[in-house]
């Protein structure tokens, strides 16, 4: 919220902002599915991670990019949560999430690597890095105890990486 708050007319940061919410409601949704076995939320909560993927490919193409790249990366987010929103309501398994998710960050590290020197991407770039380190956790399963999985490593990971997100799109700038 504070991204959103935050956004000054940054249609960047709206964007980044609205990924954020989107990320808290799946959060809420599937700590909600997860915690109560409550199978009905399974589906809303890998779309709101659908959105989450969109906002950040948005965002990133208002922050580094302009006229016809903007576009094309603007399409290419409304095409991916399109896609991803029809396929998921048919499919339910996580690795759809996962390639979507992973396909979306290599997008927006591309975005902010050609903008490297403006802090803002640099931040982006950190958090994409530390979000591959957990999946790669998560991938090989690493489990420091019973009672802590890799599932719980990987999103104690994760938190980092929104930390270096949020840094990122608090300060980011649309590209005029």
């Amino acid at each position: 919220m504070l991204v959103l708050r935050a956004a000054a007319g940054q249609v960047s940061r709206l964007a980044w902002g609205a990924a954020f919410v989107a990320l808290a409601i799946g959060a809420a949704l599937g700590g909600a599915h997860h915690g109560f076995a409550l199978q009905m939320l399974w589906t809303p909560t890998v779309l709101m991670i659908g959105i989450v993927s969109a906002g950040m490919l948005a965002g990133s193409a208002f922050a580094t990019a302009r006229g016809l790249a903007r576009r094309a990366v603007l399409l290419l987010a409304l095409l991916e949560l399109a896609a991803f929103t029809l396929w998921m309501l048919r499919h339910d398994a996580y690795g759809w999430v996962i390639a979507d998710s992973a396909g979306a960050l290599l997008v927006v590290a591309l975005l902010h690597a050609a903008r490297w020197r403006e802090p803002p991407s640099r931040w982006i770039i950190g958090g994409a890095a530390v979000s591959a380190a957990a999946a790669a956790v998560q991938a090989v399963r690493i489990a420091p105890h019973p009672a802590f999985n890799h599932n719980d490593l990987y999103h104690l990971i994760q938190i980092g990486a929104l930390v270096l997100f949020y840094q990122g799109a608090r300060i980011m700038v649309d590209r005029r």
